[in-house]
């Protein structure tokens, strides 16, 4: 067990599977006194409290849908109960498939919604209701997970890019907004990962090859490489940065 997160309380939506259990395996590793694994998932969120739980840890698991408000306050007044303080938010949660796959003219105002919601308005509603609870404990640390698609086209996937680009937006003005305050707004940007959301999408003809010719390291990360990003910029070792955007793409966007 590290010490890097001794003392700190994190939420980690969609932390059940992906970045987000990968993220928990090593917050919980580092010390964090309280690891929040919030997500849909219930089955597979149980078994990954029990399984920090057994190793040393201190995990929770809770119910979130991030488009719910009701569930957010909720489940950080549960957090705020249990554990007495929030330092560390960390929105993960994410919604991929076939409904945000297609070009603009082909993509609907139901797919556009749907993702939308989990990954623009979950950001911005976790936000909302975790920097009340951040203040009280003096400031701390948001980190937004967000994608290269934020930063460059495809051919394809157009709510996905538009709700990243926003999320990408978002994290800035939080940034702004509260730094004197000292709470950080972040955001982490993937490339392609091997996760269960896009499981389906690599096991299409071509896209797993197309997407490792494209990453310059000549292969596609595994969650753990975007968690260790992550763990930095929830840590005081990255005490100076805020409104950043930390890349961890295998060098997609360095063409």
């Amino acid at each position: 067990m590290g010490e890097r997160l001794a003392g700190k309380v994190a939420v980690v939506t969609g932390g059940a599977s992906g970045i987000g259990a990968a993220t928990c395996r090593l917050f919980a590793r580092e010390g964090a006194a309280g690891t929040v694994i919030a997500d849909i998932n219930e089955s597979v969120g149980v078994s990954l409290e029990a399984e920090l739980n057994r190793e040393g840890g201190s995990a929770s698991f809770h119910h979130l849908d991030v488009t719910k408000a009701d569930q957010w306050a909720q489940m950080l007044e549960a957090v705020l109960t249990r554990y007495g303080r929030l330092d560390i938010l960390v929105n993960n949660a994410g919604r991929g498939g076939p409904l945000v796959r297609p070009v603009v003219e082909h993509t609907t105002e139901e797919g556009w919604d749907i993702t939308f919601a989990t990954n623009a308005k979950g950001v911005f509603l976790g936000m909302k209701y975790a920097i009340p609870a951040l203040r009280r404990s003096g400031g701390g640390s948001i980190i937004n997970v967000v994608s290269v698609y934020a930063m460059v086209g495809d051919d394809f996937g157009t709510a996905y890019i538009a709700s990243k680009g926003a999320v990408r937006a978002l994290t800035r003005t939080a940034a702004v907004q509260y730094a004197k305050e000292g709470i950080r707004v972040n955001a982490v940007f993937p490339g392609f990962v091997e996760t269960p959301m896009t499981h389906d999408l690599h096991s299409q003809p071509g896209v797993r090859e197309k997407r490792t010719g494209l990453t310059l390291l000549g292969r596609l990360a595994q969650p753990e490489d975007i968690a260790w990003g992550i763990l930095y910029l929830a840590t005081d070792e990255s005490a100076y940065m805020t409104g950043s955007e930390l890349v961890i793409d295998g060098g997609v966007t360095a063409r």
